[in-house]
């Protein structure tokens, strides 16, 4: 059984980590705050007193920490006593975080892939260019590491595990659609940090198709769904972690990624892109200061924690999954339906960081409980599903299936531990 959690991290989806653990802390134990911004920690501590989100009376407390700095980051697990930690920092920071986790046997849970700061875009398979390589260290040190426990990548990885498990003899496509129909009310914003949004989308777009990696142009490939509750949704083929886990570990010939946008994004966007504006390669203005003018771009849009407040409307995530079951074509579509003004009212963040906030939790829970707590390296989908979805189901995000006409939420109540509770 492990205790007590280091939450590195100060943005919207730490927020929400911070009290969804306060809400299951009879299971998790003390709970630490950490990030470069002392402030920013101690107001997501606040921020759980003034709501009353502890369960049971127990340690919040903030702590400032460069996540870059391994000694430091080792130095701060010990004294905290934490076991598990979970990473919602900047992508740049996993595989320093992870060093320090296999150092103090601490566990280790994020909900995105790692970046080079260095590197955009960068060519698949991008879990083996960097996680997967450490796979045998964790597995010597006797560590678990939890890969993407957010949504997506996260829950979607087990609901495409889900469906090879009880749904499919054989699973021939799965499409991961991802559509927030909500409205912040700004002219243009990011739900999460810009300059890590923006990597995502300035270059070469991944799929697997047909058991091998296809490139396209991003905005190149275009497909409307009509979802439930946000209805006509359009959407673009986008490269995302989950398509290299899901299709090299679960073996499915065909695995997309759609996300939804608007045409008003796009075109901001593209007009940024065209510009030069979303570039990371440094230029000197006519003062001679030197600039970089992804970063400017980032220092004047809003902080995608501000937009909580206002943000109405829900967002509609799942796979859609098709192919073969005794004998017959199959099709499934399995998804949450999140509502951003139910997350902010429960937890003060909207609910794009609520939906990838949650399951981070949830993963946490079941290390705590041993269900999850693998002593190896593992991604969402290497993981019994049911368990997880149980979790996630009491503490905020049930799972529900669409095959034709009928429409159902599924009930996992008894796939969980009852020491795990929400």
């Amino acid at each position: 059984m492990k205790k007590n959690v280091l939450i590195i991290g100060a943005g919207g989806v730490a927020q929400v980590v911070a009290h969804k653990c306060a809400q299951n802390n009879d299971v998790l134990g003390d709970i630490h705050i950490a990030s470069r911004t002392l402030a920013k920690c101690q107001a997501m501590a606040q921020s759980v007193r003034e709501k009353n989100s502890l369960k049971v009376p127990g340690t919040v407390e903030a702590h400032q920490l460069d996540a870059l700095d391994v000694a430091a980051t080792k130095a701060l697990i010990e004294k905290t006593g934490a076991q598990i930690v979970i990473n919602v920092g900047s992508p740049f920071l996993n595989m320093a975080v992870m060093s320090a986790c296999i150092e103090t046997g601490a566990a280790y849970i994020d909900t995105a892939i790692h970046e080079d700061p260095a590197k955009v875009c960068e060519t698949p398979p991008w879990y083996a260019n960097y996680e997967w390589k450490r796979r045998a260290e964790c597995e010597k040190a006797g560590v678990t590491a939890i890969l993407g426990a957010g949504f997506d990548p996260g829950v979607v990885n087990a609901y495409a595990k889900l469906a090879v498990d009880d749904y499919f003899d054989r699973v021939d496509e799965i499409d991961i659609i991802d559509i927030n129909a909500g409205s912040h009310g700004r002219y243009f914003a990011t739900n999460f940090d810009p300059e890590i949004n923006f990597r995502e989308f300035t270059g070469r777009v991944w799929s697997w198709q047909d058991s091998k990696w296809t490139e396209n142009k991003m905005f190149e490939v275009r497909k409307d769904w009509d979802l439930p509750v946000v209805g006509k949704s359009q959407s673009y083929l986008t490269g995302h972690d989950e398509v290299h886990s899901i299709s090299q570990r679960l073996g499915i010939p065909n695995v997309r990624f759609w996300m939804g946008f608007g045409d008003h994004y796009i075109n901001v966007f593209t007009v940024l892109k065209n510009l030069g504006l979303l570039s990371e390669h440094p230029v000197r203005t006519a003062e001679g200061l030197e600039v970089v003018p992804l970063k400017v771009v980032k220092a004047v849009l809003p902080d995608p924690a501000s937009l909580a407040p206002d943000y109405t409307g829900k967002t509609c995530i799942g796979d859609l999954v098709k192919g073969v079951k005794d004998g017959k074509p199959r099709e499934v579509l399995i998804y949450n339906v999140a509502d951003h003004k139910q997350a902010y009212d429960e937890v003060g963040s909207q609910g794009i960081s609520y939906t990838a906030g949650v399951p981070a939790v949830a993963a946490a829970m079941l290390i705590a409980g041993g269900e999850w707590d693998v002593g190896t390296m593992a991604n969402v989908e290497d993981l019994p599903p049911r368990p997880f979805l149980a979790v996630l189901d009491r503490i905020g995000l049930p799972t529900w299936l669409r095959e034709g006409e009928r429409e159902e939420r599924l009930d996992f109540s008894d796939s969980a531990r009852p020491a795990v509770n929400g």
